[in-house]
């Protein structure tokens, strides 16, 4: 056995352990949880956001808004993505929609240099959570995007887009 073989798992499992390294213990990152996680509850109001773009700059809900898409996993931020991709700058805007980006479970390398670059392309503004006490307990089902129907800040409904045709009709009300 070389010693190119023996050091090999050792620099593979300490590049992972870089990428996804925390800077909060395990019990503060709880704690932060269950101080910071709001239920999404229908008839209720929908906890309040303070997240920043995809540029870095500060980025709130509209009171305005009636449609939160939830994107927490690459098959739903694609979807997103693939209908969004084309339209003008205030496509969502127009629809009182916005588009929030979970990202809180990537590893930092992928968001850094992949996920936040591809955003970044998009015309509009995106919200991303990078910390996962922010959205944990939001609904959500796997590569689905969760879609919070909002009348005056107060959830109406939430309901779960899987393809294109989905996604465009609810952006279409």
């Amino acid at each position: 056995m070389t010693l190119f073989n023996v050091t090999r798992p050792l620099l593979a499992a300490a590049a992972l352990a870089l990428a996804t390294l925390h800077w909060l213990p395990a019990t503060a990152l709880a704690q932060t949880t269950a101080a910071t996680a709001a239920h999404v509850t229908t008839g209720r109001p929908l906890p309040a956001l303070k997240l920043k773009d995809q540029h870095d700059q500060p980025w709130t809900l509209g009171a305005d808004t009636r449609l939160v898409l939830l994107a927490s996993g690459r098959k739903a931020s694609n979807l997103v993505q693939a209908v969004l991709e084309k339209e003008p700058k205030d496509f969502l805007a127009q629809r009182h929609a916005a588009y929030v980006a979970d990202m809180s479970k990537m590893p930092g390398f992928a968001t850094r240099m992949f996920a936040l670059p591809s955003l970044r392309e998009m015309p509009f503004k995106v919200g991303v959570s990078l910390e996962e006490p922010t959205l944990a307990t939001w609904p959500r089902q796997p590569d689905s995007v969760t879609l919070i129907s909002l009348v005056n800040g107060v959830v109406h409904s939430v309901a779960y887009a899987t393809s294109e045709a989905d996604l465009r009709t609810a952006l279409a009300r």
